[in-house]
């Protein structure tokens, strides 16, 4: 095959997701994967012969050995296919897939991501991406991390407990209104300021909630994307960024978020005021709104109004606080943006562009953002 000297247009097809459980107790691994993909293709109308790559996200350390996704292959459809394991979130997975059909050299690729956090110690796995030396024999991890930036954040802007509270009673009341996340009711500002404190000044509501479930996206140059679905969203830009693992080095901003949107900005030739809606990935409340100054959706230390309600809106899905399948949560964001630009025909309350963003690591050390349009 002939590689193109310019880089082509890449769509994404269709999408599928499992309803996201705080434990899919009656099902594993395979048996969430295999649905998605299913699913996914039914509503391309492609093969698995169709398929040109898999690209699969997920975590050895959460799985509970190594080499995991040999495990699932059958289930992917990646039998005698070209398969890559991206061990980071799944927009990242996305991010490489996009990459690889725009280069020339495939047409068509499926994307999966999976979490089953119910089976783990989440705190143990993520103590783990900590160094051994010098900050896990101190109990850094992603909940003391959050509440160091979270007291930073507050000193920094002079904002109270009161705020973290709101931003996730926010994204509970959101998320109440997504078929596919578990919830039952909202926590009110007052029950999750009662909830218990896991890292000062942050209690545990104002933490992301570990959730079971799998994810997938169809990726299609534009001749296939457009023989797929009259109305392909387009994937226009992208960015990655990381930040330091020595937490202790890095700045009061998420510098590494701010790299990420400038990339996928300027490659997209659009402006933060320009979106009809943003999905974000964060583990705490602190992050969300850092994620959301960073991503120059508010002025810093002003995260809160934007989140609320006074600029574009801000996780219409209910973000990752209320559903956080940890290894496939930004791609999940990219599932639910396709979603509702399709549902809006790019007009209404969707606009025809949305920015989408994931984060990994301590702390949101990493970042992906990603545009896309109808």
């Amino acid at each position: 095959m002939v590689l193109n000297s310019k880089p082509g247009r890449v769509g994404i097809a269709s999408t599928a997701q499992t309803a996201w459980l705080p434990a899919w107790s009656n099902a594993q691994h395979i048996d969430l994967i295999s649905s998605v993909v299913q699913r996914a293709l039914k509503a391309s109308g492609l093969r698995i012969s169709d398929v040109d790559f898999v690209i699969d996200s997920g975590s050895d350390v959460l799985d509970g050995r190594s080499i995991s996704n040999c495990g699932f292959l059958g289930a992917m459809g990646a039998h005698h296919k070209e398969e890559s394991r991206v061990e980071d979130d799944g927009l990242w997975a996305a991010l490489y897939g996009v990459n690889k059909i725009a280069s020339g050299s495939a047409d068509v690729g499926l994307i999966i991501a999976y979490s089953k956090p119910s089976e783990s110690d989440v705190s143990k796995f993520y103590s783990t991406l900590a160094d051994p030396f010098c900050q896990r024999p101190v109990g850094l991890n992603d909940v003391t991390a959050s509440g160091l930036l979270a007291r930073r954040y507050a000193q920094q802007h002079g904002v109270g407990e009161e705020a973290f509270a709101k931003v996730a009673a926010k994204a509970w009341e959101r998320a109440c209104a997504n078929p596919n996340v578990s919830t039952e009711a909202a926590p009110s500002v007052d029950e999750i300021m009662a909830s218990p404190e896991v890292a000062s000044p942050l209690r545990q509501l104002m933490m992301a909630r570990p959730l079971d479930g799998a994810v997938a996206i169809i990726l299609a140059s534009e001749k296939f994307a457009r023989r797929v679905t009259p109305t392909p969203v387009w994937v226009t830009g992208m960015g990655a960024a990381m930040d330091g693992n020595v937490f202790a080095m890095r700045s009061n901003t998420l510098d590494a978020c701010a790299a990420a949107a400038r990339m996928a900005y300027t490659k997209a030739g659009v402006t933060p005021a320009s979106f009809g809606f943003a999905e974000l990935s964060a583990t705490s409340a602190v992050t969300e709104l850092m994620t959301v100054e960073a991503l120059g959706l508010a002025e810093p230390g002003r995260g809160l109004a934007a989140y609320l309600g006074a600029g574009i809106p801000i996780n219409p899905s209910g973000g990752a606080l209320p559903a956080n399948p940890i290894m496939a949560t930004g791609l999940v964001r990219l599932a639910e943006a396709a979603e509702r630009l399709w549902a809006t025909g790019g007009t209404g309350g969707g606009g025809g562009s949305a920015l989408v963003h994931a984060s990994s690591g301590l702390g949101a050390q990493s970042h992906c953002v990603f545009v896309v349009e109808v």
